[in-house]
């Protein structure tokens, strides 16, 4: 994985929007972002974190144009509409590459993370981010849950901010 800030030029999101401001792993840990490379065949790895972090439950996502036929432009504009969780989102990259772009609470800049497969990513329940393919325009994620598969989105608006889940979030960070 790779991390930098994003250069806010308009244009496709699937283009890589490299600032040329690399963020350090410490920075990322620091806002509760985590992320390890697992390469393919150590599942133990993979299965190791999911137990660390109380995930039951997974299924695998696959996200293409050919997959989604007329719905792949609808559904990349849902995951690229900022929002946050209630709970952790975890992601292991089996297949393609992707950018999951998080919000730096402090400036309001986006920080945006290039996964490829065998990235497992954790971004904590509370923070705002968004989600896109890159110009490959596929990927292959396995999918980690405490409970039942769910992926529940709330868009970010004056409501979130005040949500406690994302109060707490800013709480751990140490901003009241």
């Amino acid at each position: 994985m790779r991390a930098f800030y994003f250069d806010n030029i308009p244009g496709d999101q699937r283009l890589l929007h490299d600032s040329g401001s690399p963020v350090s792993d410490a920075f990322l840990k620091s806002i509760g972002v985590l992320h390890w490379h697992i390469p393919a065949g150590q599942q133990d790895q993979v299965d190791a974190i999911a137990e660390e972090r109380h995930c039951n439950s997974r299924d695998t996502v696959s996200v293409t144009k050919e997959g989604l036929g007329d719905l792949y432009e609808a559904t990349l504009k849902i995951f690229y509409d900022e929002h946050m969780h209630e709970k952790e989102e975890i992601r292991y990259i089996l297949e393609g590459s992707g950018f999951f772009d998080v919000r730096e609470y402090s400036s309001d800049s986006w920080i945006r993370c290039y996964l490829t497969a065998g990235d497992l990513f954790v971004l904590p329940a509370g923070i705002y981010h968004r989600f896109t393919l890159d110009e490959n325009d596929k990927i292959k994620a396995l999918r980690l849950f405490w409970d039942e598969p769910n992926w529940t989105h709330i868009h970010r608006d004056s409501s979130t901010d005040v949500n406690p889940i994302r109060v707490d979030y800013l709480k751990g960070l140490g901003v009241n």
